[in-house]
């Protein structure tokens, strides 16, 4: 059974990536030569709480929520939506440095040195 999100349901629960991540990701999974998309969570870490975990995945788990952006999915565990409803993934370079960035509308806190965040 799969539980890919339609477009009702994804008004309701927004998971986003942007054209830059999606792209990223793309070439990612393309020089790996297999997997299916990303999946985005949390953990209980840092010194605020939380932390976002992101892993490349080879195929879906039961139960996993699918979110499809620019060609690329987005895999979720339910039990992760309440933190993450509204997240949009992006991609950034900034100088020599590049990395994934969470936009998240739920953090209500950050730690100091940006490891972790409080909803």
């Amino acid at each position: 059974m799969s539980n890919t999100m339609n477009q009702e349901d994804q008004q309701k629960m927004a998971i986003t990536l942007t054209p830059a991540a999606a792209q990223h990701v793309a070439q990612h999974l393309e020089r790996r030569g297999k997997g299916i998309g990303v999946r985005l969570g949390v953990k209980t870490t840092g010194c605020s709480g939380l932390a976002y975990q992101l892993d490349f995945v080879d195929e879906q788990q039961p139960g996993d929520m699918v979110f499809e952006h620019h060609g690329v999915k987005l895999l979720i565990d339910p039990k992760n939506l309440v933190y993450m409803d509204g997240i949009e993934l992006d991609y950034v370079r900034d100088g020599l440095n590049e990395s994934f960035k969470f936009n998240n509308p739920n953090e209500r806190d950050r730690c100091g040195c940006g490891e972790s965040f409080r909803v």
